[in-house]
Formats: structure tokens, sequence, C-alpha cells
């Protein structure tokens, strides 16, 4: 029998497919969403499914201190593994794809392996990282900021959601507060395979996006403490109108997105009133800004504006506001050879391509400052995500996931 050769390796379709369709049982919703939320009781059900995979593989399989979940198969040589990364857990209203078909096509690059009997050089690792979301516990990329030293263990460990739960007594709960310390496996390079979740490749009839980078991702809390009164007998002249602050925060971020231009965006999140009646003038409001740029500058820019454009309304209005970081991320540029790695790849595979950077922050950005890594984009479509309705065709999936085998096993049988 003739030994068995890399290039002529292909992902097994219907298996990445049952796995993506199995996992979504875990937190299904009714129109074929997924809530999964991090540290919850349905993230414990897709974890555990995720670990029964691993360890059917007959993978190596740590949990450390923050959950991240790591399944290592042997190489040849007992070197720095090739890693493959993302996560399992949802935002609320999740979809299928987001996160998941970067574990489970990392478990079927694994399985190919199996399948055709080839060993490679190094080993292979593929992990499955801890609140990658941020949903419920900010800030988001949680486990894999402390697998990477961004963010301090006992720090990440003591947050807590809105509702006062504490990250470490839910990785408790759930059963996956691990007893390897974050960061014990270091990585020879980082790959992690993502759908889009924008509508560029699907514009412009692209089957590959290679990532260049990420975006750089500053997210700011501002509670607003204005004065409470009679919405029908006081003057304008004389409020103190803390919902009317909160929008004009939404509106000068808005504004500022549209100066600056470019890979510039603005988002505004939760908006709370206090009271929240129709007829009394708001005493107290909070509200989230989600600023990006693929630049450092420009990010920096737009903070800037952003903080003087707060200042004027407190000022104006009479109210007084106070803001706290949630996160921040600067850009993150990948190893180019890894970008050429991926895009060279895709050719060979007879997949168009286009270059473009992440709009979302993603695990692999954690892991940029310290191992050659890189990401692999696939369409979305309709360019929605964060919805129910996240879908991504099967040869789309298919194809991304085929880049990643060959990607990671020529990286795998590096010296």
């Amino acid at each position: 029998m003739s030994e068995p050769t890399r290039k002529n390796m292909r992902i097994d379709l219907d298996s990445l497919m049952n796995r993506l369709m199995t996992l979504g049982q875990d937190g299904a919703l009714e129109g074929g969403g997924v809530c999964r939320l991090a540290l919850s009781d349905t993230d414990k059900l897709g974890r555990d499914r995720v670990i029964g995979w691993m360890k059917e593989l007959g993978l190596t399989v740590s949990v450390d201190r923050i959950g991240n979940m790591i399944a290592v198969l042997p190489g040849k040589e007992d070197l720095p593994p090739v890693m493959i990364g993302s996560h399992i857990d949802t935002v609320a209203t999740g979809g299928l794809y987001d996160g998941n078909l970067g574990v489970l096509s990392g478990l079927e690059v694994i399985n190919s392996l199996k399948q055709s009997g080839y060993i490679p050089r190094r080993p292979i690792a593929v992990g499955a990282f801890t609140n990658e979301e941020g949903s419920r516990f900010a800030p988001d990329m949680m486990g894999s900021a402390v697998d990477r030293g961004t963010l301090d263990l006992n720090e990440a460990l003591a947050i807590k959601d809105a509702e006062g739960f504490v990250v470490g007594e839910e990785l408790s709960r759930i059963g996956y507060a691990g007893e390897a310390e974050p960061g014990h496996i270091t990585p020879h390079c980082f790959f992690e395979l993502h759908v889009e979740q924008g509508p560029v490749l699907e514009e412009e009839g692209e089957v590959i996006g290679v990532v260049t980078g990420v975006q750089g991702i500053s997210w700011t809390e501002f509670t607003i403490t204005g004065v409470s009164n009679h919405a029908g007998t006081t003057p304008m002249r004389l409020r103190h109108d803390a919902g009317y602050a909160a929008a004009a925060i939404a509106v000068a971020a808005r504004r500022i997105a549209g100066e600056i231009g470019g890979y510039q965006v603005a988002t505004v999140g939760v908006t709370e009133l206090d009271p929240n009646l129709v007829n009394v003038i708001a005493r107290t409001a909070r509200i989230t800004v989600d600023l990006r740029n693929t630049d450092e500058a420009l990010l920096q820019k737009a903070e800037s504006l952003l903080k003087a454009a707060v200042d004027e309304i407190a000022e104006s209005e009479g109210v007084t506001i106070s803001s706290r970081t949630l996160a921040r991320f600067e850009p993150v540029a990948f190893a180019p050879e890894m970008v050429d790695l991926i895009e060279a790849t895709a050719k060979d595979l007879g997949l168009s391509t286009r270059r473009m950077p992440s709009g979302a922050g993603h695990d692999a950005q954690m892991f940029a400052p310290h191992c050659p890594t890189t990401m692999i984009f696939v369409p979305s479509q309709g360019g929605i995500s964060h919805n129910i309705e996240e879908y991504t065709a099967p040869e789309h999936l298919h194809a991304g996931a085929n880049v990643l085998l060959q990607a990671v096993l020529a990286k795998a049988d590096e010296e």
C-alpha cells in the first residue's frame, strides 16, 4: 500500500455538516438558531458534546482554569503544535456557524488525518475558547485573551454578568473550571476558519476571504444622570434630560463615523432610561458605543472626537456623564507569510479569493502577537450573522475547510 499524501486529502463534508447540525441542537431556538451563552447550561451541553467528539478521535484533551478546551493529536516529533481554534458560545439569537465552524472544521482536519493514516511532523491542536462573544460577560475573546496573557486570569474569573453571576463560580457550576494553566501550549502557528459575518464575499462572488487582520475595537459604556421632571410643565430650556443626552451621543457616534470614513464604524448598543415613561423626563440613562477601525490612529481619533462630543452634550444639557471602558483592542495585522499561504492554497484548489480585513473581533487576534496567525473567511448569505437566519452554503463550508486542511498540513510538516 502506498503512503498517504496530504495533497489528496479532503474534508468529509457530510461529517462536518452532521457535527454543525448536531451541535446546533444544544440551545436550539425556534426557526433554526442557537442560544448558547457562555457558561450557561446550554454551553455546558455544547461543551460536553465537543469534548466527547475530541475523545472519540483519540485526542489528548485538557481544560484550563478559564475553561478553554484544547485537544492535541501527536505528530511524528514532539514539537510546538499547529493550532486551529475558535469558540462554541453564541449570542442570544445566534446561528449555527459563527465560531462553531472553526472548532468543528478543526476536528474534521483531525478526522481526515485519522481516516488517511497520514501523520504530520508536528502535533495538531484544536482549541475551543471560552466566552468569545462577550454577550454575557465582558470583555469578548475572554478565554483566548487569558490564554495569551492579555487578560489576567484572576481578573477574568472575578467578572460578573448583568445579573451578578461570576465567571469563576459559573465555570465551577457547569464543571469546566479546569486544572491546566492557561497558555500551557505554545503554538507553532494559529489558524481560524470563520464565516465572514458580512456581505462582501457574496456581493463580489468570491469563495475564500484571505483575512489580512482584525479591526481595532473600542467599547464604552456611558451613564448619564440628569433630573427627572414633569414632561408637560418643564420648559425645554430648563430640562436636564438624560434621555436626550443618550440620544445625542448616538447621533454624535454616527456623525463621527461618517466624518472619518473608510473602515470607521460606530454602533450604539444597550439603551436604558429611568424612569422609562411617556410623560416623565428621564433622570438616568445608560448607552454603549462600539467604535471600530483597521487603523489605530484613526480609531484613537474617533475616540477623541466622541469624548469631546460627550463633554459638550453634558455641558449643554446640564447633566453628568460618566464613562467605563468595556473592551479595547488595537487593530491586529496577521503574519504576511500566513496570509500568502491561505491565498496560494485556495488558488491551488481552484477557489477564488479576496484579501480583506475582519470587521469583527476573533480569537485569532489574541494569538497574532505571539505566533504566526491567520484566518479564512467563507461567505455569509445576505451578510447575516448573530441572527437565527445565519447561513453559509455547504459547498462554501467545504471549500473553506479544505483550504484550512491543506494550509494546516503545510505548516505541520515544517521543521
